[in-house]
């Protein structure tokens, strides 16, 4: 067999045909190196024994058993074995049952100890436990705590993971070469990566893990943070078209309401930074701003006028939006105002036909006055057939849906642009400096006259009934029901504990909801009378956007959604907004959820439900009764529980919206550790601005991989 190393395919492990290799790739695990860094998604708490007679409440315990008789096989049908035995402790005896697996016959000898893993039953007034995990104890023998469990795919089992994860650790970490320099490791009181890796797949304890996610975490921003600084150092001597004074009265004159006093700052703010430069020059330093505000307070029309004064100086803009739904609303509200000033605006999503993509490549690409002014999109604007005549400001929406490197790269098309970023989620000052370094930040902390106050309200599963009846009352008025889910359907088995929970010592958070098992039972047991559907980050574009525009156009009455309708369409009808599991969001999250409703004439509600017994759950839910300005938010989001819930944690979302995946820095709970990475990353890329160091080669290879990574997403 080959020597493993980590960039070894995955095949070179035990066990990993043809078939096995292509299951595992469907997980993004092609090499070792994906092994290593495919993180549990929970773990089984296996640490608590239990005895037998504490047992019969319905959830998996672990116990520790003597095996009391011999095992016996019986034929109970054609194809099916039954292998049945008894156990005991010191409080009561057990009948221990596995299907199709007679060879445990030879495993479960009398007298031998061993630690089960499962749900105990009474069937026939005989204790049970059918098909437990098991382990043997024997002298010298650990018994690990916490069993990591990992996303599973159809041909790729708990077993075969463990196993392969298992053998690729016991074979890797041993020469498994650090790339982090020393200095900033012991700088940062930082252990080992090899430490970090079998903290994570195998913790023993609460602080093995929490030392491996210290690490691994600070790598996360580290590295991301490094390939920014790179690119920063590179791009300094960039210019950017220097635009002239423009007269924008044409287009505000055209607005059916007067721009408030925080938009008129943000514009001023933005056309200074494209307008400003030297005596005669034509170049200036190119704009990075990033606009800030709440949902519903008028961002896109502060772009829409950055967009027109470019449009106006003589050069081309594009707005880049996160999902094909956004990417037409922006389209419908801006080509209507820009028609009226003959201003050729198009729309390119990848849902595009290959006739239309193939006609707007060439229509960016001409000097006359057939070339598109103005284009609208999605990540189809990637394309390396785009390839535009005079591009000059790129305005991209939602910026957390997408990555840096994404943006850098549409930015690349205009060979040095203005930046425009959007972003509806209220960032705290000193949280965005830190991400993005030298970025201007423009904040709209004021909202348009007319909009309602959204009373919200923290309740627990008591008020189920009363809630219900709600939801059928605010329907029959002619509203519609927004029901947050913190999960899609992988709801956490009994005794498993979520990734980040083992880091909190709180009261245990109660189990979470999923998405499309709530709509079902909403459906089924509550409201069959109303039209109910749901909606995650899993479905395809296309049903994605098929069910948000059925909402949008009044044909559902209650979405259940996970938080993907954080970017969505405006819909004024919707009139209560419900989150479950409110204890799982973050305070700057729900507030942006909050957001989706009161954006019209009737009267809303935000009802945020928790049955959480943590003070640090309940002293932020409180928050949000009686604070109703994002950055007052955010900002206590930041001081209550650090960077971490501005980051996404649900990988497969983030990544499919086109994100760069930092698959644990939702996970981060002290901002100093963020600035830490942040710091060190900037002083590195100061002294050796292209990484060509030696001491530097490991980490060369890990932006690298970074950048390949979310070059991935661009398709």
């Amino acid at each position: 067999m080959d020597k493993i190393k980590i960039d070894s395919p995955i095949s070179v492990l035990s066990g990993v045909g043809p078939a096995r290799k292509k299951a595992l790739a469907s997980l993004g695990l092609h090499t070792v190196r994906d092994l290593l860094f495919y993180f549990p998604r929970a773990y089984e708490d296996r640490g608590k024994i239990s005895l037998l007679r504490e047992g019969l409440d319905g959830e998996r315990r672990s116990y520790i058993l003597t095996v009391g008789t011999e095992p016996k096989n019986a034929l109970i049908r054609k194809g099916m074995t039954l292998t049945k035995f008894r156990a005991f402790d010191e409080s009561g005896t057990v009948e221990i049952v596995f299907f199709n697996q007679p060879y445990l016959r030879e495993v479960f000898r009398p007298g031998k100890e061993f630690r089960f893993f499962g749900k105990l039953q009474e069937v026939k007034r005989i204790y049970q436990l059918s098909s437990p995990a098991y382990e043997e104890v024997a002298e010298g023998k650990e018994l690990k705590p916490y069993i990591p469990v990992y996303p599973l795919t159809e041909g790729v089992s708990r077993n075969l993971l463990d196993k392969l994860a298992s053998e690729a650790l016991n074979a890797i970490l041993p020469i498994l070469p650090d790339p982090l320099p020393d200095e900033i490791r012991t700088r940062q009181k930082l252990c080992r990566l090899s430490h970090a890796l079998r903290g994570v797949h195998e913790p023993t304890d609460h602080t093995v893990l929490e030392t491996a996610l210290r690490r691994l975490i600070f790598d996360d921003f580290f590295v991301f943070s490094l390939s920014l600084a790179l690119r920063k150092e590179r791009d300094k001597t960039e210019t950017a078209k220097r635009l002239p004074y423009t007269d924008i009265s044409p287009l505000t004159s055209l607005l059916p309401y007067e721009l408030t006093n925080a938009q008129k700052r943000s514009v001023n703010e933005i056309l200074s930074d494209m307008q400003k430069g030297n005596g005669a020059s034509e170049l200036t330093v190119p704009m990075s701003r990033i606009l800030i505000g709440d949902v519903g307070s008028g961002k896109t029309v502060c772009a829409a006028i950055a967009l027109y004064a470019t449009v106006k100086a003589g050069h081309q803009a594009v707005l880049m939006a996160p999902t094909e739904i956004l990417a037409r609303q922006h389209f419908s509200d801006i080509s209507d105002l820009f028609k009226k000033l003959n201003i050729r605006v198009e729309l390119l999503l990848g849902s595009t036909t290959e006739k239309n993509k193939k006609r707007i490549y060439e229509a960016v690409s001409r000097t006359d006055k057939e070339r598109i002014d103005l284009l609208i999109g999605t990540h189809a604007l990637l394309n390396d057939k785009m390839d535009f005549s005079d591009l000059a400001l790129v305005v991209t929406d939602e910026q957390h849906r997408f990555g840096v490197l994404q943006r850098a790269a549409l930015q690349e098309k205009g060979k040095g642009c203005h930046l425009l970023v959007m972003s509806a989620t209220p960032i705290p000052r000193t949280l965005a400096l830190t991400l993005y370094g030298d970025i201007d930040v423009s904040k709209i902390d004021e909202m348009p006259p007319g909009r309602q106050r959204v009373d919200t309200f923290v309740v627990d599963e008591s008020y189920r009934s009363r809630l219900n009846a709600f939801i059928q009352k605010e329907v029959a008025g002619g509203g519609q029901v927004y029901i947050v889910c913190p999960s899609v359907d992988d709801d956490l088995e009994d005794g498993e504990i979520a990734f980040n929970e083992l880091l909190e010592y709180e009261t245990k958070r109660p189990a979470m909801k999923s998405a499309v098992r709530f709509a079902e039972t909403l459906q089924k047991d509550y409201f069959p009378n109303l039209r109910i559907a749901f909606l995650h980050g899993k479905m395809k574009p296309k049903e994605k956007d098929a069910v948000m525009k059925s909402f949008s156009e009044g044909k559902i009455d209650v979405l259940v959604s996970t938080t993907v309708i954080e970017v969505g369409v405006n819909v004024p009808n919707a009139s209560l907004m419900i989150v479950e599991n409110a204890e799982r969001f973050g305070l700057a999250q729900l507030h942006q959820l909050r957001g989706r409703v009161g954006r019209g004439t009737r009267k809303s509600y935000c009802i945020l439900v928790s049955d959480s017994e943590g003070e640090l759950a309940k002293s932020r839910l409180s928050v949000m009764k009686t604070t109703y300005d994002g950055f007052t938010i955010a900002e206590k989001d930041l001081a209550l529980r650090g960077p971490g819930d501005f980051f996404s944690d649900n990988r497969s979302e983030f990544r499919q919206s086109g994100g760069l995946s930092l698959p644990l820095a939702h996970l981060c709970t002290d901002d100093n550790l963020m600035k830490a990475a942040f710091s060190e990353a900037a002083a590195l890329a100061k002294t050796d601005p292209t990484l060509s160091h030696p001491e530097n080669a490991l980490l060369k290879t890990e932006v690298e991989h970074l950048l390949q990574n979310s070059e991935h997403t661009f398709s």
